[in-house]
């Protein structure tokens, strides 16, 4: 009966995938359908389509009918398939087409009506990925009915006011209020749909929406009934970690295992996991010159709040002044910043930069109160963009007061509360420590982590976040396991020997060991941040180089000819040499003036563009909870050479 039944299926086979070849292959031990799948170059669900069992799981023995590659591609062209966009604010046919992977002039193929421009609210068909679909014209398509155009809504989120969702969509508070009668003269209560464009709906249009949490934005995608999803698929990669899986998608780990419950057990390549929606994905992003893609623009306002602190230096007198100039670390840092900052005007004035820069005393203890009356005594509110204050609770009340203009945080490290125009230029202690992970693994090392049994948080910051890191053991005595550390060395790769510990003991016995083991392997030891220890008369440079000590640093070397005449040009200006903070107030500066001349708004030009200046990178990657953090992230090394290099 089986064998009649195994006929017919075949003959199925040979009608419907018009003459394409079928395998029969058994499944061996331990073979998924994803290996499968790749081994006769199908996808797995071409196997599923003629195995819909195997859905289930298949075990030893199985057997498959697998299309062959003619045959998959025979009734792939015959199914090939469109899909349907609603066009947001501010999407262009070129953003539309670049998202999709696919050629404006097929798009306008499927659409002969967007070569007069786009709508918001417009559905617009698109082809399949790598199809040139060409529409099958008739007379009976003339008599089809134009494509519904949905309307454009809004649900409020957190914080959110009447001009940011104004602004936002490029309407006046007036516009919105017309389209809203019953919002005028009331708060905008959290969670209501708004209408943007078009009218409300007679049905009910489905709003798909993740649960709403406090200050995190929300997802909505509207979409005609049946078509709508929150969700894509993505296959992982070789190499690929939970961590560097939310981090490219724009989520928290939390977040991918509650859609995904199998990657509790671990990250296995060739798995198919569900990811969020299209729109939080995050491109890998070049560092680009700004200076080569500036565009003169109207006159940009720009705020620098500093605390200088005037207030106080008035009431000193002149040797009080200068006993305090002289022992004020924060003042003095303030003014190096500042010395940094007007460089960087001169150098955008000299491009022919249109910039208005007004510079304000922040006056900055631990209450926001002065904030509040700068931006209204000033009207930040219509300015392009403000670079500071320094404490991180003022520099989070001027973007909640400021709502939609770019507010940059210049020095803080601390994230509390987010908000949609809060850029936090200086990267987290947790993000640097994960770029130094990030570079091992994409040179395809052998990581091991010999950590401090006193440093338990570090420990399980590594087991939290970067499980495929092996953890060297200790001797009950709490010295160093020499044996278990050479057990997990591997002959042929580059071994990364994290140390996580500021004992000058440790340290010695943790070099000695790795010194000897070169002989057998390749081996390069690795820091995770500054290490005090490190500098003690008794641990030898030498211990370093010859070892490659690797490390995480926001800030990189750098002696180019650029790098040669902004020192210099600040010596003849300053009689000293520029300091780290010096440099750090010219590159802020500097990029964020940059990126308000170019022909894109500034959080686009984040979205899209990495930068780098004289010490400092900046590549803004949007925060899942709200705003903007840097993941500019130098990778240097101890060279044998007694230089500090980039590693590439």
């Amino acid at each position: 009966m089986k064998k009649f039944f195994l006929c017919l299926l075949l003959l199925s086979l040979n009608v419907n995938f018009a003459q394409g070849n079928v395998i029969k292959h058994k499944v061996a031990k331990g073979e998924t359908i994803t290996k499968i799948a790749q081994k006769y170059g199908v996808t797995a669900s071409d196997i599923y389509k003629l195995n819909p069992d195997a859905q289930a799981g298949v075990s030893e023995n199985t057997l498959l009918i697998i299309p062959g590659k003619s045959a998959v591609t025979s009734v792939k062209k015959k199914e090939a398939k469109t899909i349907k966009h609603t066009v947001a604010a501010k999407e262009t046919l070129y953003s539309i087409a670049k998202e999709y992977n696919v050629a404006v002039a097929d798009i306008e193929t499927l659409n002969p009506e967007v070569k007069n421009g786009l709508s918001i609210g417009e559905v617009i068909t698109i082809p399949s990925k790598g199809e040139t679909s060409k529409p099958n014209v008739s007379k009976t398509d003339a008599s089809k009915p134009a494509q519904q155009k949905l309307p454009v809504i809004h649900v409020v989120k957190p914080k959110e006011t009447r001009y940011g969702i104004a602004r936002q969509y490029g309407i006046t508070i007036e516009e919105l209020e017309k389209k809203n009668p019953e919002i005028v003269g009331k708060e905008l209560p959290l969670g209501y749909t708004l209408i943007i464009k078009g009218e409300r709906p007679k049905v009910t249009v489905p709003v798909i929406q993740p649960k709403q949490e406090e200050n995190k934005p929300v997802i909505v995608i509207t979409a005609p009934e049946g078509n709508g999803k929150v969700q894509e698929v993505y296959t992982v990669k070789s190499q690929e970690t939970i961590y560097g899986l939310a981090t490219q998608f724009g989520c928290t780990q939390e977040e991918l295992i509650a859609l995904n419950p199998e990657l509790k057990d671990g990250v296995k390549d060739g798995m198919v996991i569900k990811i969020p929606a299209k729109k939080a994905v995050f491109a890998k992003k070049e560092y680009a010159d700004l200076a080569k893609t500036f565009k003169k623009q109207e006159t940009k306002k720009i705020a620098l709040l500093l605390p200088f602190n005037i207030d106080k230096l008035d009431q000193d007198t002149i040797n009080s002044t200068k006993s305090r100039l002289k022992k004020d670390k924060f003042l003095n840092m303030t003014l190096e910043f500042y010395s940094g900052a007007l460089m960087a005007i001169d150098s955008i004035n000299k491009m022919g930069g249109n910039i208005d820069v007004t510079i304000l005393d922040s006056d900055e203890t631990r209450s926001t109160s002065a904030v509040a009356r700068l931006i209204k005594e000033n009207s930040l509110k219509s300015f392009d963009a403000v670079i500071g204050p320094f404490y991180q609770n003022n520099v989070e009340k001027t973007a909640g007061l400021l709502e939609t203009v770019p507010v940059i945080s210049p020095l803080s490290k601390d994230y509390d509360k987010k908000y949609p125009n809060l850029f936090q230029a200086t990267p987290s202690n947790d993000d640097v420590k994960n770029a130094m992970f990030d570079f091992m693994r994409s040179k395809g090392g052998n990581m091991l982590a010999i950590v401090d049994p006193k440093k338990q948080s570090v420990k399980q910051f590594i087991v939290d976040n970067h499980k495929d890191v092996q953890l060297v053991s200790f001797t009950d005595a709490g010295t160093l396991d020499a044996a278990n550390l050479k057990s997990l060395l591997v002959a042929g790769k580059t071994n990364y020997v994290v140390m996580e510990t500021e004992k000058t003991n440790l340290i010695l016995s943790i070099t000695t060991n790795l010194l000897a083991l070169q002989k057998q392997f390749d081996i390069k030891l690795v820091i995770l941040g500054e290490n005090e220890a490190l500098d003690f008369e008794e641990i030898q440079m030498s211990r370093l180089t010859k070892l490659k000590m690797h490390y995480p640093s926001q800030y990189r070397v750098n002696n180019s000819a650029g790098a040669d005449r902004f020192e210099n040009a600040y010596k003849r200006k300053n009689k000293v040499l520029p300091n780290q903070f010096a440099t750090r107030g010219f590159d802020v500066t500097l990029d964020t003036m940059l990126r308000l001349q170019q022909e894109k708004p500034f959080a686009e030009t984040c979205d899209e563009t990495a930068s780098e200046q004289i010490e400092n990178r900046f590549n803004y990657v949007a925060n899942h909870e709200g705003g903007y953090v840097n993941k500019g992230v130098y990778i240097l090394y101890y060279d044998t050479d007694l230089t500090i290099k980039q590693a590439n």
